[in-house]
């Protein structure tokens, strides 16, 4: 992550209302073992996730990680700027959380399939939700066999927000008007930024 100081993101609340929305995040654990999966933020200081049993990654009981969830990101041409002597650069949201893992029981593991189920089911109202309830008897609890739950106890949250803030603000506007065809949404977040 970005070290300019500019670009740190400390709101805490706002971080963990990154990762919950964003959901998709990549688990660094144990030396140079990585996996990639969906995530629950389970409270102000905790995130659930849960691993294929077949995952080489899975065996992380009692083990630190780092999590890193990466929301949009854009190139940014020097030549929206208008001003001469700039270079190319790249804009994007992170946060980091970092901690202890301990693996989840049978009931953890379940809630936490329920919870990211109806997360997720939730924003693609107007459709019924999906719940294991459709599942035929005993289906879910034989399947809930192949996965591995985890928490981790967030010690430490890192953010970065880095939207072109060391910009002057009519660099920062002519940025984001060049980006905004080809990546809207970084191009919306830059414009957050400009502070005159």
């Amino acid at each position: 992550m970005h070290p300019h100081p500019a670009f740190a993101w400390e709101d805490r609340p706002a971080m963990l209302a990154f990762l919950a929305e964003t959901a998709f995040c990549t688990i660094c654990a144990d030396g140079p073992v990585v996996a990639h999966a969906p995530v629950v933020v389970a409270g102000p200081d905790r995130i659930r996730f849960h691993l294929s049993r077949g995952n080489r990654a899975a065996a992380l009981d009692g083990k630190r990680a780092i999590l890193s969830c990466l929301g949009p990101d854009a190139y940014i041409s020097p030549d929206w700027y208008g001003t001469p002597d700039q270079v190319p650069t790249w804009n994007y949201l992170a946060v980091e959380a970092e901690g202890p893992l301990r693996r989840l029981d049978g009931a953890e593991l379940a809630a936490l399939l329920d919870d990211l189920s109806a997360a997720h089911e939730a924003r693609l109202a107007p459709k019924p939700a999906w719940t294991r309830a459709k599942m035929a008897p005993g289906r879910f609890e034989a399947m809930l066999k192949a996965i591995i739950g985890y928490e981790l106890r967030i010690e430490a949250l890192r953010g970065t927000r880095k939207l072109g803030q060391t910009k002057q603000a009519e660099e920062q506007r002519a940025a984001a008007e060049g980006l905004a065809p080809f990546a809207p949404v970084m191009a919306a977040l830059m414009r957050e930024e400009i502070h005159e």
